[in-house]
């Protein structure tokens, strides 16, 4: 059973898979200091961060290698750990359009600042020559980056600038109370995104048979597709539900404010874990 949202202890699976990592990452994942965001652990963050690191270790990132990352939003939850499997020989290319916050403090904390180049830039367009990188990552980030076109134009650009991309997102899959617990929640973010803003941000996990398709119609050449079992909370899709005010439809609001508590009344009980995640792996 996972934690509830707003638990100030940390998570035993936490400690003990940290105690599994080498020294060093540890170290890493240390300088990264607790967060105070209202609701959530103050150990969320370096949470996600080791999900991260969980699954880049499926991808083989090389050491020494220039890569690039899509969507690398405002807290660096990819960019840190690909910065650790890079080295200090490699470089990570972080691309976002807007939501950069505090990407650039949390790099600096970790230590990897100068690893990291951040870019401002829509990924349809990145402002890099062709083949100027090794790899292309694109983590947990799918969901933010628009309808199936942009997505599949996002697809398009990281192949022309690098020979092969990596794509790692959360499947709809829930196998344990926790993880439904999340998916729950999700759900009801990602219709709060679509009815409050009129745009996809947050838009439904895709099954992985979805994220290969998105692949392949980007000219993509899949070489491998697999699922990550993840044993972590995951508590990212909790909002607070006063956001739901910004919803006009009144029938709507109310049916999103009862799903919201549905969703809460199961975090409340069993806690919010990760759900499998679904990664692709493919070159031109």
């Amino acid at each position: 059973m996972g934690q509830g949202l707003g638990s100030d202890e940390k998570d035993p699976r936490l400690l003990r898979q940290l105690d599994l990592e080498r020294p060093e990452l540890r170290a890493l994942l240390a300088r990264v200091p607790p967060q105070k965001t209202p609701q959530l652990s103050p150990e969320w963050l370096r949470c996600e961060m080791l999900e991260r690191v969980q699954i880049l270790r499926g991808a083989h990132v090389r050491p020494g290698a220039r890569v690039l990352e899509v969507g690398a939003g405002p807290q660096a939850i990819g960019t840190v750990p690909l910065a650790h499997f890079v080295g200090g020989r490699g470089a990570v290319v972080a691309a976002e359009r807007e939501r950069w916050s505090r990407l650039c403090e949390i790099v600096d904390l970790a230590g990897v600042a100068g690893v990291v180049r951040p870019i401002a830039c829509d990924a349809r367009w990145l402002p890099l020559s062709s083949d100027s990188l090794d790899a292309a990552y694109v983590l947990h980030a799918i969901r933010s980056l628009g309808s199936e076109e942009e997505i599949g134009a996002v697809f398009r650009e990281m192949l022309r600038v690098a020979p092969s991309i990596w794509v790692a997102e959360s499947l709809p899959e829930g196998r344990t109370e926790a993880q439904r617990a999340h998916l729950a929640m999700y759900r009801v973010r990602s219709r709060f995104f679509a009815a409050a803003d009129g745009r996809p941000d947050d838009r439904p996990y895709l099954p992985l048979e979805g994220l290969v398709a998105l692949v392949e119609a980007s000219g993509g050449r899949v070489l491998e597709a697999s699922t990550v079992e993840i044993d972590l909370p995951h508590a990212l899709a909790y909002f607070p539900r006063e956001n739901l005010l910004r919803v006009r439809d009144p029938g709507l609001r109310a049916d999103l404010e009862r799903q919201w508590d549905d969703a809460c009344r199961l975090i409340a009980a069993h806690g919010a874990d990760h759900p499998p995640v679904g990664v692709v792996s493919a070159t031109r």
